[in-house]
This record gives C-alpha cells, sequence and structure tokens, in this order.
C-alpha cells in the first residue's frame, strides 16, 4: 500500500479522531487549575476522562518550563524531515512499517496542531503577543488509565499512567509496529542471503 493511501485511509481518520475528542474536551472540561476542573468516570475508579495540559512530552518531561514549548514545537518538524528521508531510502519496506508511519504521522500531526493552537484559545491569553500566546501551547491529554501496581513503580503516580491522547496512542502503536517490521524485514533478507545448499 502507498503511503498517500495509509495517509488517506488511516492517518486522516485518526487525525479528526484525535483533534475531535481534543475540542470536546476543551469545551466540556474547565482548564486543570480552574475551581471548576472535573473529572468523568468511565469504568469504576480505573479509567477517567480529565483534561490535562503538557506542554512537555512523556511523563510530563519538561511540563511548565520555559523551554518545553520551543524545542517540543521543533521536534516534530525533525521528525518529519526524517520520515521523509528514510522513506525515500525505502527503509520502510515491510507493510507493518508503513502502517507504523502512517500513525506516526498522525500521532505528531495531532500533538503538533495542539502546540500550534491551543495557546490562542487560552481567555486569559487573549491580550497577549503572537509569541507569548504561541510559547502557551500545550497538549491536551484526556485518557486516564490506572495500572495495577503501577504505584510500586512511581509512587508519586498513585497507580494513575500518565494521562494521554489519540495522538499519543498512535505514537505508541507506531513504535512497536516498527519494532516488530524491521525485525520480520531483518529476517525475511537474512532468508534470502542464505544460501541454497544441494
Amino acid at each position: 500500500m502507498t503511503l498517500p493511501k495509509l495517509i488517506l485511509f488511516l492517518s486522516l481518520p485518526l487525525y479528526i479522531l484525535d483533534q475531535a475528542t481534543k475540542a470536546w474536551t476543551v469545551a466540556n472540561f474547565a482548564p486543570p487549575w480552574s475551581d471548576d476542573a472535573h473529572v468523568w468516570w468511565l469504568i469504576g475508579d480505573w479509567f477517567r476522562w480529565i483534561r490535562v495540559h503538557n506542554q512537555g512530552v512523556a511523563f510530563g518531561l519538561g511540563n511548565g518550563t520555559s523551554w518545553a514549548p520551543v524545542v517540543f514545537l521543533i521536534v516534530p518538524f525533525i521528525a518529519l524531515v526524517m520520515i521523509r528521508v528514510f522513506w525515500k531510502k525505502g527503509a520502510f519496506g515491510h507493510i507493518l512499517s508503513k502502517f507504523a508511519v502512517a500513525l506516526l504521522l498522525c500521532g505528531i500531526f495531532g500533538n503538533l496542531t495542539d502546540r500550534l493552537v491551543q495557546g490562542f484559545l487560552l481567555e486569559d491569553m487573549s491580550d497577549g503577543s503572537f509569541w507569548e500566546r504561541l510559547s502557551q501551547g500545550y497538549v491536551v491529554d484526556f485518557i486516564s488509565v490506572k495500572l495495577p501496581y503501577f504505584e510500586k513503580i512511581m509512587p508519586r503516580s498513585e497507580g494513575w499512567w500518565p494521562t494521554f491522547n489519540v495522538a499519543d496512542s498512535c505514537i505508541c502503536i507506531a513504535a512497536v509496529l516498527l519494532f516488530i517490521g524491521g525485525l520480520m524485514e531483518e529476517r525475511a533478507n537474512a532468508k534470502a542471503e542464505k544460501p541454497v545448499t544441494a
């Protein structure tokens, strides 16, 4: 399957789902610092919907720092250039790797859109300059899951896995598919190079 088809049938629908769920979250949940901030419990006491602003990356790395909005705005562009270069070189030959690239594109564009847009939607930043509002960009996270024994690994988490979104899920699945696809491609190449014995 070609990359344009994968983008059309996989990346684009998932990107729309990502942006729709984030827009719904922003429209229906008050900002995390607000007195009206609330949690929507979906399943028991282990699966909830909550609005979280993340200027950093996984596990909140860099969240609340002055450098994170700038650095994590540049990183996606570097990632896109690298994907383009590797695709041109034929690095993603296995079908799983191609699906991984489609998921990666959804994840990158989904979170990049947030970083470019969300700062401009904050009411308390309406009088800020262009750069001030851009620097307040953040990723909207909302899926919160409590994992058994996770508090033993990270006691401060109280068992809650870092809040994530659809784009984050796409990136994580893509990483697994890239790994499996790479292994399968390597195995196929090794089998093809193996000399045939009479």
